[in-house]
């Protein structure tokens, strides 16, 4: 069973925002593996699906990012799962927006959801996949940065970018992280 995890803070308020990105692969995923309903339980909104034999649990956790340790180890947890069938897929203010990134361990790069992870799990072994977002230009302070819509030509790259996650995701979810890394750790679409 794999169990895949996007961050995000719930609300209305942050929908849509950078720091949702991981929010809207869940979503995205939710209608390409024809998933149940989504469910509240272990602090998280979750989902069920089947890919080719294989079953995944959809988690989109409501203790806001910087808890975010907390619903993902009620998760593990309670549904028995092995650190190598856990993704987490987050946004990364380090990389250019559009640009996706998978790692199969590592450390949290300053990303507080990540590091939340970390914590409560006490390990960095469990596969990422991270959405880039850019930094702020000029004195947009990144916690702020983060928690609004991206603009029209970032918004275009970033749905691209979770398209392109999505991909990557249902890649692991059939082979492995390495598969999906040597495919999809690739930089931002060359132009037509």
């Amino acid at each position: 069973m794999n169990l895949i995890v996007g961050l995000g803070n719930p609300g209305k308020k942050y929908a849509g925002t950078r720091h949702n990105l991981g929010f809207q692969v869940i979503e995205t995923l939710s209608h390409c593996l024809n998933s149940s309903s989504f469910a509240q339980k272990f602090h998280s909104l979750y989902a069920l699906a089947r890919h080719k034999n294989t079953k995944v649990v959809l988690a989109q956790p409501l203790t806001y990012m910087n808890l975010s340790g907390k619903a993902v180890a009620e998760l593990v947890a309670n549904l028995h799962i092995d650190l190598p069938d856990l993704m987490i897929v987050c946004d990364d203010l380090d990389l250019p927006p559009g640009t996706i990134r998978l790692r199969k361990k590592g450390g949290s790069g300053g990303h507080r959801g990540l590091q939340s992870i970390i914590d409560v799990l006490g390990t960095t072994e469990f596969c990422r996949l991270r959405i880039g977002i850019g930094k702020p230009s000029g004195e947009t302070d990144s916690s702020e940065y983060v928690l609004e819509p991206p603009e029209d030509y970032d918004k275009i790259l970033l749905d691209e970018a979770v398209d392109r996650a999505t991909e990557a995701v249902v890649c692991y979810i059939e082979g492995d992280i390495e598969t999906a890394m040597n495919i999809y750790n690739k930089g931002l679409p060359e132009a037509d």
